[in-house]
């Protein structure tokens, strides 16, 4: 009797392997998740890789910066609001952002993004929106010494955008692009913040510590880090009160 048992096990674990082989989506893990209560409900932050977020409130489903090189959207939920932080390649996806798109999709993003999906509405540094009882302000995010050549930064002043999401009593600050800026680290009450830490493109480590020092966030996480070395970012902000979550977003 224990044999026909197991003997009917194997072949439902041996079927499934099948279709999971046959079908890669079926087998295909969902992003990792962090969740933080706020007054409005739970937001749930879905670490899709490199600076590709998705967060969902309640059943309201904000992406930010989707590139499907940064990983698998084919299980993901249809956007509600769609944020673009600049134009690089590993930023903005125009194929997948119409991929995403449903009635009624919002996208917001820089100028230079929207000159490329037409249906966007372009941002600058200082603006605000509301949608869906959830406030959008526009950040500067720019170079101040790294450089492709003299002159040339990697990312201009006035080009690139951060965002930071007001979502009930919590604020989200996604930076986009950029270095330790007078403008980030004027920032206050930021509850949670991802910021960038790889070079030669935006921050390292020291530079990100500054800035969280700085702006004291309660939670950080470094984000679009590349090969950059996570563990000097814990230590530099070792008894700071910070709370460092690494996360798989190379």
């Amino acid at each position: 009797m224990v044999n026909c048992y197991l003997t009917r096990v194997l072949k439902v674990f041996l079927t499934i392997n099948l279709i999971a082989m046959a079908f890669p989506g079926f087998s295909q893990e969902l992003p990792a998740i962090d969740k933080i209560n706020t007054s409005a409900g739970i937001v749930e932050m879905h670490f899709i890789g490199h600076g590709s977020l998705m967060f969902k409130v309640n059943s309201f489903i904000i992406y930010i910066d989707p590139v499907r090189s940064s990983g698998n959207y084919d299980n993901l939920p249809k956007a509600d609001l769609i944020l673009v932080t600049h134009e690089h390649g590993d930023h903005l996806d125009a194929k997948l952002i119409n991929d995403l798109q449903k009635q009624g999709t919002v996208l917001f993003c820089n100028e230079n993004s929207a000159s490329k999906v037409s249906w966007a509405k372009a941002m600058k540094a200082g603006d605000m929106k509301e949608i869906n009882n959830i406030n959008i302000e526009a950040v500067a995010a720019y170079n101040i010494v790294n450089e492709r050549a003299p002159g040339q930064p990697f990312h201009p002043k006035g080009v690139g955008l951060g965002y930071i999401l007001t979502v009930g009593d919590k604020r989200f600050y996604i930076a986009g692009d950029t270095e330790n800026t007078p403008e980030m680290k004027a920032l206050r009450n930021i509850n949670v913040a991802f910021l960038p830490m790889n070079l030669p493109y935006t921050m390292t480590p020291e530079m990100v510590a500054d800035a969280a020092r700085a702006f004291k966030p309660e939670i950080l996480y470094p984000y679009h880090y590349g090969d950059t070395d996570t563990n000097i970012i814990l230590k530099l902000l070792k008894n700071s009160n910070i709370d460092v979550r690494i996360r798989n977003l190379k």
